[in-house]
């Protein structure tokens, strides 16, 4: 037996809780069903940089601009950009005049999560299937052995949506960028070096197609992407379970370099491996009623142009908003969404490809280098 919910959104992400939070904010209710045991299930990843022009505005949207200033992680918008061998080559301090301030992905999922009515999340729901039942309806199956039913069915399920079939083929693909993430907690106490090496904010260090990018963490912790051009199946001949182990099949490939940047693995507390994946760039589809998707499950792209959050937010607030102004006429108000997400998140993903092709590339420390000094990074 199924239960109907007018409005189901698949996914509490930030893209999924975005939507579901304007559309209360506009009067309509809507279901959120995530996977995920409970909102502790696991930790959230590390700190974003949220950009005036999308993000934040989805926060005003949301009535939680005020909540999210309060969770700034002050200083955060410093950044350092070393080449291998330890050689400074770009440093600037955070004065509080930029507009892309970080905070901990954790903590505006919790602000987000917060601000909806009880029981608006459904925790532990895993999609096993969706259907169409015609006339824009949808039936959504579960693992528990549940099924709802809906008249909106929002595909807010991440890069590996379960939603997506429904409307396109597209699978994500391998970029050829295989990460290694660790942490390093208490930073100052404990790793003091590595501490002053990534400084107060954002890190980078690039060389021969791989690098470091770094945050240092609203906690005190540092977290890092160990990053590196590799086959697929890389990450499948280390053995991460074995932490020295792993660390040294990583390190392995940063010979030569500074021992102070390969003490952000060399000292890590943690390891874990990624590989990162995107959807062809112009992802798109044709109108199908009674469903749409938002954020990775839209138009997954790779971190390298730091949009992925801020989008998935503008998504959610954008869709609800259209909901909200065509009432009553859900393909008007999902015509009017995917008019306005189909160019913007092509040209994201455009220029995070091309991120990842410089950043990546031969001349990568030289390239971000000019970006930062006299790019618009730089203004």
């Amino acid at each position: 037996m199924s239960t109907h919910h007018p409005v189901a959104i698949i996914g509490a992400g930030l893209g999924g809780l975005t939507a579901a939070r304007v559309l209360h904010v506009n009067g309509i209710e809507s279901a959120v069903f995530e996977r995920e045991a409970s909102p502790a299930a696991r930790t959230q990843g590390g700190m974003l940089d949220i950009h005036a022009e999308n993000g934040q505005k989805a926060l005003h949207a949301a009535g939680l601009y005020d909540g999210f200033r309060a969770l700034v992680h002050e200083g955060g918008q410093a950044m350092r950009l070393l080449g291998p061998d330890g050689t400074v080559h770009v440093s600037a301090e955070d004065d509080g005049a930029g507009d892309r301030p970080e905070v901990d992905r954790g903590d505006l999922r919790d602000l987000l999560l917060g601000s909806l009515p009880d029981g608006t999340v459904r925790w532990g729901r895993k999609v096993t299937g969706a259907r169409p039942l015609g006339d824009g309806r949808h039936e959504v199956t579960f693992a528990d052995g549940s099924a709802i039913t809906t008249d909106l069915l929002i595909g807010a399920d991440g890069a590996w949506s379960r939603i997506r079939p429904l409307l396109s083929d597209a699978e994500p693909a391998y970029t050829g960028i295989s990460f290694a993430e660790t942490d390093l907690y208490e930073a100052d106490t404990r790793h003091p070096r590595s501490a002053a090496i990534v400084g107060g904010g954002f890190f980078i260090s690039l060389g021969d197609e791989r690098g470091f990018l770094a945050h240092r963490e609203s906690d005190g912790s540092l977290h890092v992407y160990t990053a590196l051009r590799a086959d697929e199946g890389w990450l499948d001949t280390i053995d991460f379970t074995d932490h020295a182990t792993a660390k040294a099949a990583v390190l392995a490939h940063f010979e030569g370099w500074d021992e102070g940047l390969r003490r952000l693995v060399a000292d890590a507390d943690t390891i874990t491996p990624r590989r990162i994946h995107a959807l062809p760039v112009g992802h798109r589809w044709d109108r199908v009623p009674g469903v749409t998707l938002l954020g990775d499950a839209a138009h997954l792209m790779s971190p390298f142009a730091g949009e992925g959050a801020n989008l998935a937010m503008l998504d959610g607030a954008e869709l609800a908003q259209a909901v909200a102004a065509h009432p009553g006429d859900t393909e008007a108000a999902l015509a009017a969404y995917e008019e306005a997400l189909f160019p913007r998140s092509e040209a994201s993903a455009t220029e995070s490809a091309a991120s990842l092709e410089t950043m990546f590339g031969e001349n990568g420390l030289q390239q971000m280098t000019e970006f930062f000094t006299t790019g618009p990074a730089a203004r």
